[in-house]
């Protein structure tokens, strides 16, 4: 299951801070954009799951640590990988890179919930074995 999913963004001048580095909690955004995308590459739409699954991803955890900074304009690659799947939640272990520079990690722990009532749930199938897949 480690396989990487890659995903680039740009640093723009509302993602720094006054000092011209990458605002600490951006990096929180960033790593969530990610996760989307990888998503998206597995073929699973978030807003589909949604409407016919009543189905949506919560943030249950996350712990960060921080490396390096980085500036306005640097084009960043988020390393995204699944540490562990569960029934209800998927555990991702993601990195911020500029070039081979280790900027920042995260473990981020994400629940499956009933959209209605917010409450834990099991992952559709098909979900679950998309997220095998990757």
């Amino acid at each position: 299951m480690p396989s990487v999913f890659d995903w680039t963004v740009r640093v723009y001048y509302e993602d720094t801070d006054a000092g011209g580095i990458v605002f600490y909690a951006n990096y929180l955004k960033f790593f969530e954009r990610a996760r989307t995308e990888w998503l998206r590459a597995a073929g699973i739409g978030q807003q589909e799951l949604l409407a016919r699954e009543g189905v949506a991803f919560v943030v249950k955890h996350a712990s960060i640590d921080y490396n390096a900074p980085a500036r306005l304009d640097d084009e960043i690659r988020i390393a995204t990988t699944i540490h562990k799947l569960g029934r209800a939640t998927v555990q991702f272990f993601q990195q911020a890179w500029r070039g081979e520079q280790l900027l920042t990690s995260a473990h981020v722990k994400v629940g499956c919930v009933d959209a209605a009532t917010m409450r834990p749930r099991s992952l559709p199938d098909e979900v679950a074995a998309k997220m095998h897949a990757v």
